[in-house]
């Protein structure tokens, strides 16, 4: 549904964007991720036309998105929820808009009660407040019930009744066969909302894959009632350990190899499970500890 190779952009001689490649699959919701400054955006500006890249392409259905006819029907987009006219009222916004789309007028009025704006869809958008801005650009993105949507910080000052709701619809979407490409600085959300993962740092993509398989740790977290034998003998396995919370230790090696070394120096176990991460935690080891 949609493809990306190598997309490249530099400004003033700075690479931002650094040969991000990557291929979404319609049924599931992806989120991108990174550190201020990473490339987030400006990848996302450049899979929309809006920025040119200097190297790559990217695609949408088999053709880069400004090559559509009218594109809002392949792919719904919020960039920016500030990007709206602050005298117009919310319906009106979405009229004109569908006016655009070729679809009916009625259709402003089935997205605003989507998105919980019904009440609000008189109400000039300038009086609008950051979480109801949000909303109308769901709305607009929704409009012409297009297979994919690209959305940059989509729950971005939505209350935890609003992200919820916003949850649902983007796990709706895919499950009737949508794709969504979401970025988002609340990963706890992002933990219950996307399928995959795609991570990226220093404008290059630093990980990419399903988030049961991101998540999942190279060490092993094991505990012993002799816990300085334990350690002197993973250390003479050239295994290397540190201290873990409640009293474990995380040996760098599979279960199966601890379980060997510990079985064979004749060390008994009272605990050992393979080391799980959460989404935070991930993000700031591929990161370095960067702001989301």
């Amino acid at each position: 549904m949609l493809t990306a190779w190598g997309l490249t952009k530099a400004y003033e001689g700075r690479t931002v964007v650094d040969q991000v490649s990557f291929e979404l699959q319609p049924g599931t919701v992806t989120a991108f991720l990174g550190p201020n400054g990473a490339g987030k955006s400006t990848t996302l500006r450049m899979i929309t036309g809006l920025t040119v890249p200097n190297a790559g392409r990217a695609v949408v259905a088999g053709r880069p998105f400004t090559a559509w006819p009218n594109p809002s029907h392949v792919a719904g987009v919020l960039l920016d929820a500030a990007a709206v006219h602050p005298g117009r009222s919310g319906r009106g916004h979405l009229r004109m808009a569908a006016t655009l789309a070729g679809v009916p007028p009625r259709r402003a009025d089935e997205v605003l009660e989507t998105v919980g704006l019904a009440d609000a869809a008189t109400r000039k958008i300038g009086k609008y407040s950051l979480g109801m801005r949000q909303r109308l650009g769901i709305a607009h993105a929704l409009l012409t019930d297009p297979p994919l949507l690209v959305l940059d910080e989509p729950i971005n000052g939505l209350d935890p009744e609003g992200i919820r709701s916003v949850r649902n619809l983007l796990r709706g979407h895919a499950a009737r066969g949508g794709t969504v490409l979401l970025s988002s600085h609340v990963l706890s959300e992002v933990d219950q909302t996307a399928d995959r993962v795609l991570v990226i740092g220093n404008g290059r993509i630093v990980a990419d894959g399903p988030l049961s398989t991101l998540t999942t740790s190279s060490r092993s977290l094991v505990r012993a009632r002799d816990m300085n034998k334990l350690a002197e003998t993973l250390q003479r396995a050239g295994i290397a350990i540190q201290p873990a919370p409640d009293g474990q230790m995380a040996a760098h090696a599979s279960v199966d190899q601890v379980s060997d070394i510990t079985f064979a120096a004749g060390i008994p176990l009272l605990g050992l499970r393979e080391e799980q991460m959460n989404l935070e935690d991930l993000f700031f080891r591929l990161t370095g500890g960067g702001t989301a």
